[in-house]
């Protein structure tokens, strides 16, 4: 069964894309967005800024995914604004949002401007594919992330997130990174630093030999799987990165990029003889091509342990490298993953080389009649 992965997508290639942004072509409005990551803003194709260089743009065709990967809308441009203009209370809010970034929003806040927050919730959900306060958080918690990594004082960063108190803002940084931002010392034996990529920002932890973890920063189940790293390793994680991290980075801006590459960057890999196997498994999966849980079952000489090896498949925290996005449905159809089913339907496109997405050269042959498989969890 053959899955019609270049019918999901609408946005043409990024060649495309750069020259409507250099035209200031209108046809794309309200449907493509451009991050800049020199800057890290997000601007509209139209936007009458100075144009960046082509290597410094990713594009995205929703508001939320530029949100999510980091980036903050344009000033000149206000793309949330052009957005939202039939809506003049979602005007207000991304007006009041953009005035006071570091806000501590609540719906509170929200009732106090006159506005159903019930109703704001559909209003930005229909606009931008996510909420009013879902938005004031991404730029909280980035904007702390930012001043993190930039070495800050844990004072500065607090007053950076705009969090009231620095309770809130240990508490928050707990819940993604695993430790009150404090503690970060700089020497840590595990390190962990974002790289950015097309499908927005992923988090590396490495040591001084090998990558430990690989996982798409807004996967829900990140924080765990940083606790069960910390806990096992008997180490903190810090932020920063070690050459592993470099290398993983180079290796994942050629497979961006379309290239045919082997992921060499040495892995710690922390998990039972079983799960190895698997995992060496699903790295024999060529580009282009998909397994099913019971033909990796077969395939390491277990057919019926199925079910273990699904359990295996979803324990992989190299996101990518270990690629368990090969694993499709058992009728062909693309079912769940643990970064989003999105950037899974994505990445079967971009390595069978047949999606007209942002950002795609690839050189990949054309992907083979995908075998049945079933989802990463």
């Amino acid at each position: 069964m053959l899955i019609r992965l270049d019918m999901l997508f609408a946005l043409p290639p990024s060649d495309v894309l750069y020259q409507a942004l250099l035209d200031r072509d209108p046809l794309y409005e309200g449907r493509a967005w451009v991050c800049v990551t020199s800057t890290r803003i997000f601007c509209r194709l139209t936007c009458p800024a100075r144009k960046p260089l082509a290597r410094n743009c990713v594009f995205h065709d929703t508001v939320a995914a530029c949100l999510e990967a980091g980036f903050r809308p344009c000033k000149r441009c206000k793309p949330l604004e052009t957005l939202a203009k039939a809506d003049p209370a979602v005007v207000a809010l991304t007006q009041a949002l953009q005035a006071d970034p570091s806000r501590r929003w609540t719906e509170a806040d929200v009732a106090a401007m006159g506005h159903d927050p019930s109703t704001i919730r559909r209003m930005f959900k229909r606009h931008f594919g996510i909420t009013f306060l879902d938005m004031a958080r991404l730029a909280r918690i980035r904007s702390g992330a930012e001043a993190l990594r930039a070495e800050a004082r844990v004072i500065d960063a607090q007053l950076d997130a705009g969090f009231e108190s620095g309770s809130g803002f240990r508490a928050a940084f707990a819940r993604i990174l695993g430790r009150a931002p404090a503690s970060f010392r700089g020497g840590e034996a595990l390190q962990a630093d974002f790289i950015d990529t097309p499908l927005g920002a992923m988090i590396a932890v490495a040591d001084q030999h090998a990558l430990h973890l690989l996982e798409f920063f807004d996967r829900k189940a990140l924080p765990a799987e940083l606790k069960r790293l910390s806990a096992r390793c008997n180490a903190p994680i810090g932020i920063g990165r070690f050459a592993p991290t470099d290398q993983i980075a180079a290796e994942l801006a050629a497979f961006f990029a379309g290239e045919d590459v082997t992921f060499k960057t040495p892995l710690a890999l922390a998990g039972s003889p079983f799960s190895r196997g698997v995992w060496a498994e699903l790295r024999r999966i060529r580009p282009g091509e998909t397994r099913s849980y019971a033909q990796l079952a077969a395939a390491i000489s277990r057919p019926s342990a199925v079910r273990a090896v699904a359990q295996a498949n979803g324990a992989n925290v190299f996101a990518i490298v270990i690629p368990c996005h090969r694993v499709i449905g058992a009728d062909g159809s693309l079912t769940g993953y643990g970064g989003g089913l999105w950037r899974k339907q994505w990445l079967l496109a971009h390595e069978s080389g047949r999606s007209s997405l942002p950002g795609h050269r690839s050189s990949l042959t054309a992907g083979k009649t995908p075998a049945t498989a079933d989802e990463r969890s």
